[in-house]
C-alpha cells in the first residue's frame, strides 16, 4: 500500500498543495479529479520523484520513499500531461533509452519492449522515428516508456487529452488492461472516462482532498432526482394552471429540497424533484392521499459530472 501523508508544496509562502494525506492500495485504479488549479498535477509530479514537498511523507511498504527518492522513481511509471518524448529517435530506440535509464539490464530491454509495444498497440510503429506519429500514437509511445520498466504504480496525467473519440476508446481499453496488472492512478478531465475506468475516486479542491470514494459512495452524500407523473384530481384540475398546487403539495413533503414543472405528457403532468433522501414511497402515499393518481415514478441516474459538479459546488 502506498500512503501520501500530509504532502505539502508551497510557493513564495502561498499554499499551493496540502496538507494532503490518502492511501493507495495494490491493484486498485484510482481516479484523481479536480478543477483547474486544485493542485492535482503538483501531487502527481511529488509522487513520481519528480517535485520534492515542502513538508510531508511519501509511505511505501513502511518506509518514507522521500528519504530514497532513486528507490521511488525505480517503483514509479509516469505520463506526463506532455509526454517526455525524443522525437528524433525511433520508437525502438527511445524506449530502448527509457530502460536503460531506468536501470533496467541489456538483456531484459529487448523482450521489456516487445511487451510494452503490444500492450499499447504500438508495435507496427516500433520502427518508426517519432516524430512522423501522429498525437495519438505519442500518447501511446509515452505511456509505453512509463510502464517499461514494470513500475508497481502507474501515473497517468491526463492520458486522453488532445485524442479523438475513437483514440479516446483505444487509450481506455488500454487502461484497463493495464490495471488487471499494475496499480494505476489517473488524473483526467474527461470524466465518463474516470467512471468507465476507474474504482475509486479522489476529489481534490484547494490544494487538499475534498472527497474519496467509489462513484456510488460518493453519489449517495448528494441530493437526490426524481420525475413523477401525476394526473390531478378532476375536481383540482380545472384552472388553467392546474400545477401550481400540486408543485407546492411535493414542496411541502419532508425532504424536498425543490421542484420543477416539467410540462404534460399523455394528459400527466411531470414534475423533476430534488430532495435530500429517497423520498418515492412517501410520495405516492401522500399524492394519492390527496386524489392525484401516478402515472410515473422514476430516479433520475447521476452522472459522474453532476456529482462533481455539486460536489464542488457544495463546498464552495
Amino acid at each position: 500500500m502506498l500512503r501520501i501523508q500530509d504532502v505539502y508544496k508551497a510557493y513564495d509562502g502561498t499554499k499551493a498543495l496540502g496538507p494532503l494525506s490518502f492511501s493507495i492500495h495494490e491493484g486498485e485504479c484510482i481516479g484523481f479529479v479536480g478543477l483547474n488549479g486544485s493542485g492535482k498535477t503538483t501531487a502527481l509530479r511529488i509522487l513520481a520523484g519528480d517535485l520534492l514537498p515542502s513538508s510531508g511523507k511519501i509511505i511505501l511498504d513502511d518506509t518514507n520513499a522521500l528519504k530514497n527518492l532513486h528507490t521511488l522513481r525505480n517503483m514509479v511509471g509516469f505520463l506526463p500531461e506532455l509526454p517526455p518524448l525524443y522525437t528524433n529517435m525511433t520508437v525502438s530506440s527511445y524506449l530502448k533509452f527509457a530502460g536503460e535509464i531506468r536501470g533496467m539490464s541489456k538483456q531484459d530491454i529487448p523482450t521489456r519492449i516487445e511487451e510494452v509495444l503490444y500492450d499499447t498497440n504500438t508495435t507496427h510503429v516500433a520502427h518508426r522515428y517519432i516524430q512522423t506519429l501522429s498525437h495519438g500514437y505519442k500518447q501511446r509511445i509515452g505511456l509505453a516508456q512509463a510502464m517499461i520498466h514494470k513500475p508497481r504504480l502507474l501515473i497517468l496525467d491526463e492520458p486522453t487529452r488532445g485524442l479523438d473519440p475513437v483514440q479516446i476508446v483505444e487509450m481506455r481499453d488500454i487502461i484497463l488492461k493495464l490495471k488487471q496488472i499494475h496499480t494505476v492512478l489517473v488524473s483526467s478531465h474527461v470524466l465518463t472516462e474516470i467512471s468507465e475506468t476507474c474504482d475509486r475516486l479522489l476529489i481534490l479542491s484547494n490544494g487538499e482532498l475534498l472527497h474519496e470514494g467509489t462513484e456510488a459512495e460518493l453519489a449517495s452524500g448528494i441530493s437526490k432526482k426524481i420525475v413523477v407523473a401525476v394526473r390531478p384530481h378532476e375536481t383540482k384540475a380545472s384552472s388553467d394552471t392546474p400545477h401550481v398546487p400540486i408543485l407546492e403539495f411535493i414542496n411541502q413533503q419532508n425532504a424536498v429540497k425543490n421542484t420543477t414543472f416539467n410540462g404534460i405528457i399523455d394528459e400527466s403532468l411531470t414534475f423533476e424533484i430534488e430532495s435530500s433522501e429517497d423520498i418515492r414511497t412517501q410520495l405516492c402515499k401522500s399524492l394519492i392521499n390527496a386524489g392525484h393518481g401516478i402515472t410515473g415514478i422514476n430516479n433520475i441516474e447521476q452522472q459522474l459530472e453532476n456529482i462533481f459538479v455539486q460536489l464542488i459546488q457544495d463546498n464552495s
